[in-house]
């Protein structure tokens, strides 16, 4: 038994705690564990990015291509968003994510939470766009291109689909190629994080 206790202390120590900035849900914490490559996006960053995107959440559909803390969806949610999609490989933090849920009351109509890997997972869904998709992929594993291919072949994203991208580097240097494919929106450099939100360039070709 007293190993037992031990392991139950351990593991509440490895969870860590990020907040939700506004919205229904402010001021509400949500649970993260230690995990190689598992970092939630700054509040700083958070709160700029979801400034930028003002009223647009508000009746959306988002997917969170790797969810990890969850942070980016339960924020989604607070600010509005009508149904969110997250995707989680690790087997711990996905059910963390349900533990998050549980505490936050969100229905489970409103949010849809798959273990996998999104290279897995992406082409099982629904083939409709998202009005909103976050792509924040562990830096080390360089997942940018991949998932923006998944998501333009599997058809869950479109012209209209807002697209956020979170990385170490600059958006033209991780997209390569693929950058010219992308519009605009908003762009910015905050410490040694690089974020933008596009849209697919309607002058673009989508194959």
């Amino acid at each position: 038994m007293k190993k037992t206790s031990k392991q139950q202390i351990s593991n509440k120590q490895q969870l860590s705690h990020v907040r939700i900035i506004a919205g229904e849900y402010r001021r509400r914490n949500v649970g993260f564990i230690d995990a190689n490559g598992l970092r939630p996006t700054p509040d700083r960053v958070r709160e700029t990015v979801f400034n930028w995107l003002a009223d647009s959440l508000v009746n959306a559909r988002v997917l969170d291509c790797c969810a990890g803390s969850g942070v980016l969806g339960f924020e989604s949610l607070s600010r509005g968003a009508s149904l969110v999609h997250m995707i989680e490989p690790n087997r711990n933090q996905f059910l963390e994510l349900h533990n998050s849920r549980q505490m936050l009351q969100i229905h489970p109509s409103k949010l849809n939470i798959h273990q996998g890997y999104a290279e897995n997972v992406l082409p099982t869904l629904e083939k409709t766009a998202f009005d909103m998709v976050f792509i924040d992929p562990p830096y080390g594993l360089n997942l940018w291109q991949t998932m923006l291919h998944l998501l333009i072949d599997n058809q869950l994203i479109n012209n209209n689909t807002l697209i956020y991208i979170e990385a170490n580097q600059a958006h033209h240097e991780i997209l390569g190629n693929d950058y010219a494919r992308l519009f605009e929106i908003k762009y910015k450099k905050m410490g040694q994080i690089f974020v933008g939100i596009y849209q697919l360039d309607l002058k673009s070709s989508l194959t």
